[in-house]
């Protein structure tokens, strides 16, 4: 190329690199904002991680990426092991420092899994970042009621609240669980749990809620859900009589095994049932459990809010916007992941005039931190809601779904069957 072809070029480009830098300027007049993602984006939970990737990717589309003069840019990160695929504290650890070291990043959204919030909400918290998440409902992260000693104390390191979930939290979820065992007949059960935050604290929760009703329990144990072989805590619970396996877990940890394996050893309906809660409301969880288990067990779960086919107003638009933007049905907390990114979105609005006043990053978050905490009357997809003074949601509309036969390649679905009260 001759010399002057070359010149010529590199002016055409630089020219094209300064109307960019023009127009980026007019449409973010104020800079650029940051918004980190935390869950695993592998394994079993590809699917459900994946889903509420696009619920904030939908939320951030609805303003066209910008807000109150700010350009909004999505961060996302893996909390998941590569060895195991499921989420890691050490992961999450880093994934949390790494956006409180970000002078743009402003708001941290996450985690799927409660136990990985432990790690992340005290990092936040003494950055006075916000984090909202779309699926965490373990009470303790937010409320005495369920909790553990210290709690939620612990996770504010700093004295404030800066963790908020636009979704009931699980001593509503683990009560009305119970109740519905017992309105479908159930006359003793047997409780297994994963071990985990999540897990043990629903299964506790359904615990107390059904000794309170007079529902027998036979016994609430931990498995090792490592383990490949459940057959010998399952002939435990034939022996015991129990109509009716409780396990509080996820799609991570082994309840695929569980369900599987009640078949084998002849743990299904009408003689023993099965129900969880809504870290098993996954299509995955039928995959790998099989249908012929899932349907023999004549399995239920729970789930916090409404199901999507059954959302008016604000939440049948999402559902609708969503399945056409993306081309698939929405996962289980994909809605709840625009919802908690509209929430932000309104927060950076609200708090715009304190953000043009900040003098330094902190001060940016906090006050997106307050406008966040002073959401009020928030027309969401289950309908007008405002966070209490703990961060939680003050609705607690509750599902009831089944697995049932149907049409295509898994043979099954959960369908709705109730609203749980």
């Amino acid at each position: 190329m001759r010399p002057s072809r070359v010149a010529a070029v590199a002016v055409a480009l630089l020219s094209l690199c300064i109307l960019v830098a023009g127009v980026d300027a007019q449409q973010c007049p104020k800079g650029k904002l940051r918004l980190y993602t935390s869950w695993p984006m592998q394994g079993a939970m590809l699917p459900e991680g994946t889903g509420m990737k696009n619920g904030i990717d939908l939320a951030v589309s609805e303003v066209g990426g910008v807000v109150a003069g700010h350009c909004l840019e999505v961060v996302n990160l893996d909390d998941a092991s590569p060895q195991t695929g499921k989420w890691d504290g050490a992961v999450e650890a880093e994934n949390a420092n790494k956006a409180v070291g970000d002078p743009l990043a402003i708001v941290y959204i996450g985690t799927y899994n409660s136990g990985a919030a432990k790690v992340s909400i005290p990092i936040t918290n003494r950055a006075h970042m916000a984090q909202v998440t779309p699926a965490n409902t373990y009470p303790g992260l937010t409320k005495k009621r369920g909790a553990a000693p210290g709690e939620p104390e612990i996770y504010r390191p700093a004295g404030f609240v800066n963790y908020f979930r636009p979704i009931p939290a699980d001593d509503i979820q683990g009560a009305v669980g119970a109740k519905w065992a017992k309105r479908l007949g159930a006359k003793k059960v047997y409780i297994l749990n994963d071990q985990e935050l999540y897990g043990k604290g629903i299964a506790d929760v359904f615990e107390a809620t059904a000794k309170k009703i007079g529902l027998p329990v036979v016994a609430n144990e931990g498995i090792d859900w490592k383990q490949p072989d459940q057959k010998p805590v399952l002939t435990k619970i034939r022996a015991s009589g129990a109509d009716l396996v409780y396990l509080g877990g996820v799609i991570e940890t082994g309840a695929q095994v569980i369900i599987r394996q009640m078949k084998e050893v002849g743990l299904v309906a009408p003689r023993t049932r099965f129900m969880g809660p809504d870290g098993l409301l996954e299509e995955e969880l039928l995959k790998s459990a099989t249908c012929d288990a899932a349907l023999g067990t004549d399995m239920r779960l729970t789930f916090a809010g409404l199901p999507f086919e059954k959302m008016r107003g604000v939440g049948a638009k999402t559902y609708e916007t969503y399945k056409a933007k993306f081309g698939k049905e929405p996962t289980s907390y994909a809605l709840y992941a625009a919802e908690g990114g509209r929430v932000i979105i309104d927060a950076i609005r609200r708090a715009a005039p304190q953000l043009e006043r900040a003098k330094d990053v902190t001060e940016k978050r906090e006050a997106v931190r307050k406008a966040i905490a002073a959401t009020k009357n928030f027309e969401g997809i289950n309908g007008k809601w405002s966070f209490d003074e703990n961060g939680d949601v003050d609705y607690d509309t509750m599902s009831g779904f089944k697995a049932v036969k149907a049409d295509g390649p898994i043979g099954c679905k959960f369908q709705f069957e109730t609203i749980l009260e």
